[in-house]
Formats: structure tokens, sequence, C-alpha cells
């Protein structure tokens, strides 16, 4: 049986940077991209395409940022995509490698974040479980000085990104990817609870703040009815952008209205007891 051939849009690097300066992408600006390559279409060139039309698109002093999570070096206890056997856990937190931004892979992010990560140039910020990585001439300011106890809050490249006046590209990605809104749960009351991951020196604990991905989505959708939002198309993929700034200010009044305090169960990295979810 034949496979099918592919229903398109064929996708070039430079179609794609064309679709994004069409979107409103500036040269020069700094872009935090949550992405899906499947959604895009048909890429000549795949995800290293993507990275050069976005790269394009942000001329030689632009900046591009992109999560690079690693949510799997992370207590063996709270995993449940998938589970592993309750007499593992001891063993797997005895011999889980720490990270290294050199070589840990992400997890849970895409393979655009992936590219990037490995990119010429890019630099990765040091959390052990929520990094992210950026290239561009702004790419040190955005990632240094990443805290260890400080997922995504005050002491991680999102304050940076909301600081410096970067914009969130939403690239064929939902809502329920927008790490900006977790920012937002740094600053309303949340639960603080005690992580536990590999390091250098063996496995520790930390006390970090209970973090969920799980209203974005509904978050999202409120916070389009209400702010300016440019929506468009970047091949066959639906884009939105806007600036970090707005997506935070917009969180951190809903947040206290809609979520219920029962989400806040653990601290898996984007979720409830999950291993890898971004």
């Amino acid at each position: 049986m034949s496979t099918p051939p592919p229903t398109g849009p064929l996708v070039t690097r430079d179609t794609l940077a064309g679709d994004l300066r069409a979107l409103g992408v500036q040269p020069g600006e700094t872009l935090l991209v949550h992405s899906s390559l499947s959604a895009l279409g048909w890429v000549n060139g795949g995800p290293v395409a993507v990275v050069q039309g976005l790269l394009d698109a942000l001329g030689p002093h632009g900046t591009l940022v992109v999560p690079t999570q690693s949510g799997d070096l992370s207590d063996p206890a709270l995993w449940s995509r998938p589970p592993v056997p309750e007499e593992w856990w001891p063993a797997i937190r005895a011999t889980m490698p720490p990270y290294d931004p050199r070589v840990t892979p992400s997890r849970g992010v895409g393979v655009i974040p992936e590219t990037v990560r490995t990119w010429p140039g890019a630099l990765r910020s040091a959390h052990p479980e929520t990094s992210f990585a950026a290239l561009g001439p702004r790419a040190a300011a955005v990632v240094d000085g990443h805290a260890p106890d400080c997922r995504l809050g005050e002491r991680s490249p999102l304050a940076r990104l909301e600081a410096g006046g970067a914009r969130v590209l939403l690239l064929g990605a939902g809502y329920s990817t927008c790490t900006s809104f977790h920012l937002a749960e740094y600053r309303v009351p949340s639960p603080v609870v005690e992580v536990g991951r590999p390091s250098p020196t063996g496995w520790e604990k930390v006390r970090e703040v209970s973090i969920t991905s799980e209203l974005f989505e509904e978050l999202g959708t409120d916070f389009e009815r209400d702010r300016p939002v440019v929506r468009g198309t970047v091949g066959a993929a639906r884009a939105r952008l806007f600036p970090v700034a707005d997506a935070v200010a917009y969180a951190e009044r809903w947040l206290p209205l809609h979520r219920p305090r029962d989400l806040y169960v653990d601290a898996a990295p984007g979720g409830s007891g999950t291993r890898g979810r971004p």
C-alpha cells in the first residue's frame, strides 16, 4: 500500500520568513516562540528551515528564544506518562544524570526548540527543569541568572523578556504552551511545595512555587477576546503574536478569579503529576 503524497502547503525558509513578516514580526525584536512543526504544513528542510526562517525575519539584531524544558529530571513519584513501578523510584533518584545545559535534551516542547538548543551560538539557561535557549545579540541577557529555585518566576528568563519588551509567537501552538502565564502564578498567591531532582552532588530537594497550565487554554481565550492579539497564518499554522507583558498582566488579574486551589497538588512542570509535560 503506497503512502499518499503530502497535501501541503509546501513551506520553505523563504515563505516562512515572508509569512512571519506579514504577521508583524519585526527585525531586531526579541521573540519567545512556542511552536508545532506538524502544524506548519510540509516544510522543506524541517525544523532547520523553520529556525532559519525565524532568524531571517528577526534579522541580525533580533533574538530568538524558545523553551527547552527537561521535565523528566524530576521525582519519579510524580510521573504518569508513563508511570514507573514504585520499587524503581530509589534507583532512579540515585542514578538520574544531573542537568547539563550543553547536553541535556529538551522534552515535550517539540523539535523546533531542540533545534535551537543545538544551533551554533545558542545559549541556554541554568534551571534543570524549565530552561530556555536563545540565539541573537540579547541571548545572554535573557538566559543568564536563571535561579535554580525559580522555574518561571522573577529570576527566570520570563521576567527578563517581560522587562525587555519581548513578544510571544504562538506558531501552530495553543495557549496551553504559553509559559508567560506562569510568571503571573508567581505574582498571585500560589502554594509552595518541595520538589526533588538530581544535582551534581546527588538527589536534592528544593522549595518551589507550584505551577500548572491546566486552565491556560481558557485563560488564552479570554485574553484574546479582551486584549489586542495579532492573528494570522504562517504556512498552514494558526499564529498569534502579542507582548509578554500583556499576557502576564492579564493572567495576574484572571487567575485569582478562575483557578480552583485543588489544581495545585504537586509541582510537576506545567501540570499535575506528569512526566516531561511542558
